[in-house]
């Protein structure tokens, strides 16, 4: 007689002292099951507990290219070596968002293997920049937990830090995930919400070093308008659009070694809540910051992630716009070369955005009308860049 299981077939007689087919099956059960990662649930995360995160990447001149490829980034001090030079760095450095997935995709098996939604960022920095050739590894901490009233799923509050070779912070995030709950019965931990920062404060801007805006080409970076010329609410709809595609999501989220099942799997994917492989809301940011390019050229770098939300989940076939408004306009102590504008950037499915859409009011049960997004908007992502001053 021959039993299968998962694929292994033994005889059913006994083998290493087991007596009966049962007691093969248990033991065959109990080895399969200690091999793989399951991911953390909700009941894993405990206030304090660090996580070291596999795997360390080191980037490479490829993963720049194929992330070029992605999303037709065109913003020079990325893109030219040369023009990064006359700006005083080394090369061209990463683009910021690039740094930002390679950290990020470290998390998820850890943090994020059974969430059911990112939820939000809040008191992102980012550090030195990332260069071709450089080491990035993650370590997470978990600053807070509270189980959701449905008793199913709770709400976990990590800080991730990515590093380089040498151990130099390159980002410095905070972000929080609805995760799913393994025993529905559990007993619930002590609810502990951090206090997140409503914004990245400007004394505490990493500001590479060395850089100047001595040797800045307008021309060939596209565009004549520069931190001087932008103001406090000015809104701008930067008119182009990217469809979304199962290859490139797929391909992308790769890139960043990001294992969620969510973004892969249709077999599974196609009996879940949408029925069908969501978009990791990533690629949108990246999406986003690339078509920002147009009216935003020459916001070269990100020095912070104030806030941001998935605000719906994306999938193939919609097409992404995008608008930014200027929420605040700073000049940075002891420099005239360089100043910030904090942007908010709202990306929109299937609708261009000449009209910026955001918010609309919609009444509740009781008739009251309240702020909700406009039924277009994916994401609202709200983060700081350095623009050279005239």
């Amino acid at each position: 007689m021959l039993i299968h299981f998962s694929g292994i077939y033994a005889t059913g007689f006994p083998i290493l002292g087991l007596g009966t087919e049962a007691a093969l099956l248990k033991e065959v059960k109990i080895l399969m099951s200690v091999k793989t990662n399951p991911g953390n649930y909700f009941e894993d995360f405990t206030l304090d507990k660090k996580i070291i995160h596999a795997t360390p990447r080191t980037v490479t001149e490829g993963d720049v290219s194929l992330y070029t490829a992605l999303y037709g980034f065109r913003f020079p001090a990325q893109s030219s070596d040369e023009f990064a030079r006359t700006m005083g760095f080394p090369r061209a450095p990463l683009e910021d968002f690039l740094a930002f997935h390679m950290v990020f995709g470290k998390t998820v098996p850890d943090v994020s293997l059974n969430a059911i939604a990112n939820l939000g960022y809040a008191g992102g920095r980012f550090g030195v920049p990332v260069y071709p050739g450089d080491t990035v590894k993650t370590t997470s901490t978990v600053i807070g937990v509270k189980e959701n009233s449905d008793a199913k799923t709770g709400t976990v509050y990590v800080r991730s830090v990515g590093v380089n070779q040498r151990d130099e912070m390159v980002l410095d995030y905070r972000r929080w995930v609805m995760v799913r709950k393994k025993d529905k019965g559990s007993l619930a931990p002590k609810a502990m919400v951090p206090d997140l920062p409503k914004a990245v404060s400007i004394e505490d801007f990493i500001i590479p070093e060395g850089i100047t805006n001595r040797g800045y080409d307008t021309d060939l970076a596209s565009s004549p308008h520069l931190w001087d010329d932008y103001e406090v609410g000015e809104k701008i709809d930067h008119v182009d659009a990217m469809t979304l595609e199962e290859a490139d999501h797929m391909t992308a989220t790769r890139l960043y070694q990001n294992t969620a099942k969510v973004h892969f799997n249709q077999h599974t994917e196609k009996d879940g809540r949408f029925g069908k492989r969501i978009i990791y809301g990533g690629h949108i940011i990246s999406m986003a910051r690339s078509l920002s390019f147009n009216g935003l050229a020459n916001a070269f770098k990100v020095v912070a992630i104030n806030g941001g939300r998935h605000v719906a989940p994306s999938f193939a076939g919609d097409t992404i716009y995008a608008w930014s408004q200027v929420v605040d306009k700073m000049e940075l102590p002891g420099r005239s070369d360089f100043g910030a504008l904090r942007l908010r950037t709202v990306a929109a499915k299937d609708q261009a955005c000449d009209e910026f859409p955001y918010k609309i009011d919609k009444e509740d049960k009781d008739g009251k009308a309240k702020k909700v997004y406009h039924p277009a908007v994916v994401l609202d992502f709200d983060y700081t860049v350095l623009m050279p001053r005239r």
